[in-house]
């Protein structure tokens, strides 16, 4: 391999391979459990799974292609980079076809070499591919059995977005049977649940963005601009982790912009001039291979807490670490939501803040006006993975609660992101200081001190074992460690031999 010329280091360069397992894996997770429910339900094992890849879009009416980015079903089922692609799985057989868009002469000239179907049939280790505009002909084909083939296209609600996933659509598909709702429950259930492949695509994804993010601290500095933070990280990942994508829209907020909670969109764009003594809070997480990570790291611009900002971090990490050490299969997320706002409502009594019972502040729903986010999302081939409220789960009612990503109990297999945090926000503290539930509860004073303050948030990607839970996240996160970090020290810190007893 070549070698490249790099203005810092980076131990995770070369990124690893793709295993070429993963996604055949995938496909025997969906074909096991699909067959499953189709035998509990009564039915024949037959028929064929069919789902459309993504189209490449242009920029309004211009001819300007953005950057394509496959549609996460479809990739999780066939990795397929390229757009315009479709993609089949034969119940019976368990045989995967891709079907490929026919491309014309022209391209070549412009886009480069037409790419014979053995390129993908070998690329993407698929039984057989064809054109799309062979599907009819070749699933009819292989149909077998009485009646129409029967197609079990991905149509089904994503209750983050709202937006329903689009089911596959060809000339010809009016000489098919159409099923439209077996199959989105059953092949979002399997990406809740990751397989080990997908854990080692999200771990790395987790340590070129962790690594990313510890450049950023150490290269930080009041008179910086926002987006230069943003620069930094986007640059390393993509220079040593060939991470093309970010999972979502870089968050880079310091000062009172912290308290924004998805600040970094086209009307606040990372663009404001860091000023000594401002908090920065920088969500960031690179996506490799399709996979996402989620990474919030909180710290000085100046490399060092004073106490207001000490109190606040602390109160949000002891929420963030009381959670992971409680995490296990069985334990319910709305009650980890609620014992993070709780870790945090007792920092802020025990720092002045607050006043009171905290009992009666959780009742009053006292912590969603400091945390108003629900605690984490599941995670995996999208930033907010589906599979939250499957089935008819409900959501809560409550603020703070209703905005939880997902209520369910957590399983060996999910990943999910751990993401208290503590804000000052204006639209949330005025109506709570004037409201007669919850005006008892403020220490007036101190609460104006921290008015601009901003926020805190601290977020981790975990994997759910069968016992607990791992951190994928390597960042710095005690006040001690992040200092040292900023100032220069290597990560992880390397302690002294003469620490705990040592000679």
């Amino acid at each position: 391999m070549a070698t490249v010329a790099m203005d810092s280091s980076s131990l995770l360069y070369p990124p690893p391979e793709v295993p070429k397992k993963l996604h055949i894996e995938n496909r025997e997770k969906l074909l096991k459990h699909l067959r499953e429910s189709l035998v509990s339900s009564s039915r024949p094992s037959r028929g064929f799974v069919l789902l459309q890849g993504g189209e490449e879009q242009t920029r309004y009416c211009t001819d300007h292609e953005d950057i394509f980015r496959q549609e996460s079903y479809f990739a999780y089922l066939f990795g397929v980079r390229e757009p315009g692609f479709c993609g089949a799985i034969d119940i019976n057989t368990g045989n995967s076809i891709l079907f490929a868009p026919r491309l014309p002469s022209e391209y070549a000239v412009w886009m480069g070499e037409i790419k014979p179907l053995s390129h993908f049939k070998e690329t993407y280790t698929v039984n057989m591919v064809h054109y799309t505009d062979e599907i009819t002909e070749v699933l009819n084909n292989l149909h077998q059995g009485p009646g129409k083939p029967l197609l079990f296209l991905l149509h089904g609600l994503n209750t983050d977005s709202k937006n329903f996933s689009k089911p596959a659509t060809f000339e010809g598909i009016e000489k098919f049977e159409t099923d439209l709702k077996t199959l989105h429950p059953i092949l979002t259930e399997c990406r809740v649940l990751k397989s080990k492949l997908e854990i080692s695509m999200i771990q790395y994804a987790n340590e070129i963005s962790s690594e990313a993010h510890i450049e950023v601290m150490r290269k930080v500095k009041p008179e910086m601009k926002e987006y230069q933070l943003e620069s930094t990280f986007l640059h390393h990942t993509y220079f040593y982790g060939s991470c093309r994508h970010c999972s979502y829209t870089c968050i880079c907020a310091t000062g009172d912009n912290s308290s924004v909670l998805h600040y970094g969109h086209a009307a606040a764009p990372n663009d404001r001039t860091l000023r000594d003594g401002d908090m920065a809070l920088l969500d960031m997480g690179a996506e490799f291979h399709f996979y996402a990570s989620d990474i919030t790291c909180s710290f000085p611009v100046n490399g060092k807490f004073t106490s207001n900002q000490c109190l606040i971090y602390n109160a949000v990490l002891d929420a963030h670490d009381d959670v992971i050490s409680t995490m296990k299969p069985g334990v319910n997320w709305v009650d980890m939501h609620k014992l993070a706002e709780k870790c945090i409502l007792q920092s802020l009594k025990k720092g002045s803040l607050l006043v009171g019972d905290v009992d009666e502040m959780m009742a009053e729903r006292l912590g969603s006006v400091f945390m108003p986010h629900g605690l984490g999302h599941l995670m995996g081939l999208d930033t907010h993975d589906p599979g939250g409220y499957l089935n008819g789960a409900e959501r809560p009612k409550e603020p703070g609660l209703r905005n939880l990503r997902t209520s369910r109990d957590l399983m060996e297999g999910m990943v999910i992101t751990v993401e208290p945090g503590c804000y000052f926000i204006d639209a949330l503290l005025v109506p709570a200081l004037d409201s007669p539930k919850t005006s008892k509860f403020f220490n007036r004073d101190a609460i104006t001190k921290f008015r601009g303050f901003g926020g805190v948030r601290i977020e981790s990607d975990l994997y759910v074992t069968s016992d607990g839970c791992v951190n994928m996240s390597k960042v710095p996160r005690k006040i001690e460690d992040v200092e040292a970090v900023m100032g220069g020290a290597p990560w992880p810190v390397k302690k002294s031999v003469f620490e705990n007893g040592g000679s």
